[in-house]
């Protein structure tokens, strides 16, 4: 999927690791740029494996899905938008294909190992977690503010709590992991099984409660986190749903953020820092 936001839409979010510019100007660009080289890595593993490949884009489907979520949701961001927008694609899909294997367009594959071979997708959801870059203590986050760091709602830290919060409003246990849902394996079973769309519209109203109280168990400094986000939901879907997933290992969800590195075994990078430079460099050094 690739959705060039309107730059008067985007989200202005702190910087990558390292860098000054915002992450959404940085994004934009570089995937506008990068659009022919990732479009083709995507394509040449399809057809490498046999699969059919669907590239969704800005079209008249996005736009009438975005207008009704925009009139339904008016406070949500055209990125969560976006987000929900690859969700809603996958059970469109699962109404004609068995197995599906989603990335992110930053999401680039490097081998010609079959991912549907590599993973049975009858045992569970194929998905990489982010639990190694949750802040789970409380004082530790507050500490982290007052040296003037500027928390993200986008970070698994603040999905990991806005996905508690969320437990905990529903009368769950607050027990959750963090999901990335960049690269997903998914089968048809399993999209039933998570069941995302379920009770959605309360669920988007609790989480404007949570927003909004001003009398939260949370403190402030955790409220400020919680937001709209699809792997929030994802998460707090995973729990409620007894769903186990498989946890993808690095070498098929190789998460390149803070410094540019891929391991020789890596099947697929997900390019979070945008540096897609970088990675085709790797790619043609490596006579892959």
């Amino acid at each position: 999927m690739y959705i060039d936001i309107p730059e008067d839409e985007l989200d202005m979010c702190i910087p990558y690791h390292g860098e000054t510019e915002s992450k959404s100007i940085k994004t934009k660009r570089e995937m506008k740029a990068y659009y022919d080289w990732l479009k083709h890595m995507h394509v040449q593993y399809a057809e490498s494996i046999g699969v059919d490949y669907i590239l969704f884009e800005y079209d008249a489907t996005f736009k009438k899905y975005k207008e009704w979520f925009t009139n339904k949701y008016p406070m949500i961001t055209s990125y969560n938008i976006v987000n929900f927008y690859k969700i809603h694609l996958m059970y469109e899909l699962a109404k004609q294909y068995d197995e599906i294997l989603y990335l992110d367009f930053d999401a680039v594959p490097l081998t010609q190992n079959n991912f549907f071979e590599a993973w049975d997708l009858s045992k569970g959801i194929a998905i990489l977690t982010n639990r190694s870059h949750i802040d789970t203590t409380l004082h530790k986050i507050k500490k982290r503010e007052s040296k003037n760091y500027v928390g993200s709602v986008r970070s698994p830290t603040a999905k990991y709590w806005n996905c508690r919060a969320l437990l905990i409003e529903s009368d769950h246990s607050g027990k959750n992991d963090v999901f990335n849902t960049g690269i997903v394996g998914i089968n048809k079973d399993y999209v039933d099984k998570l069941n995302y769309w379920d009770d959605f519209d309360n669920l988007i109203g609790l989480m404007t409660e949570m927003i909004e109280d001003d009398y939260s168990m949370f403190p402030e400094h955790i409220r400020k986190l919680f937001g709209y986000d699809n792997e929030t939901i994802w998460s707090y879907k995973v729990e409620i749903n007894n769903i186990v997933p498989q946890l993808l290992t690095n070498d098929w969800h190789h998460f390149m953020d803070k410094w540019n590195y891929i391991p020789t075994e890596t099947n697929i990078v997900h390019v979070i820092n945008k540096n897609f430079e970088y990675v085709k460099n790797w790619y043609e050094k490596n006579n892959l």
